[in-house]
């Protein structure tokens, strides 16, 4: 299953996913993992969550975007949630680039049965309709 958490900056995405991160820590039966774009969660989420900075390993499209995460999925099988902070600071700014990207990521997501929650900064009626029914 695939979320996305969309509004303009400031619009609190960021406490949104942290609290759903500390929440999941404590329902999940699997692993957590959380990208971010610098390690800016460090010490607002639980330690039990793998927090990857993504600067590390230069992705810088959504095409890397999705082998990273493919290959994440691919070196632990019992990941259950993947929650990612600054999408379009990873990916782009290129909204119909975006939502090829997710859709891809979709089919990524029935087969290892896990939930991957965006934190997407724009506003809702910037994103192009195919995208739309993943806002939560």
């Amino acid at each position: 299953m695939i979320k996305l958490i969309v509004g303009n900056k400031g619009s609190g995405k960021t406490k949104t996913l942290i609290n759903q991160i500390n929440a999941a820590v404590k329902t999940t039966t699997g692993n957590i993992v959380c990208v971010e774009k610098g390690l800016k969660m460090t010490y607002n989420i639980d330690h039990a969550v793998r927090l990857i900075d993504i600067e590390d390993y230069k992705v810088e499209n959504y095409s890397a975007f999705y082998g990273f995460l493919a290959g994440i999925f691919a070196g632990n099988y019992d990941i259950s949630e993947i929650f990612v902070d600054g999408t379009l600071k990873i990916g782009g700014k290129d909204f119909n680039e975006f939502a090829a990207f997710i859709e891809s990521l979709n089919a990524l997501v029935e087969v290892s049965k896990a939930t991957i929650i965006f934190t997407v900064s724009c506003d809702a009626s910037e994103l192009p309709e195919s995208v739309k029914k993943y806002i939560v």
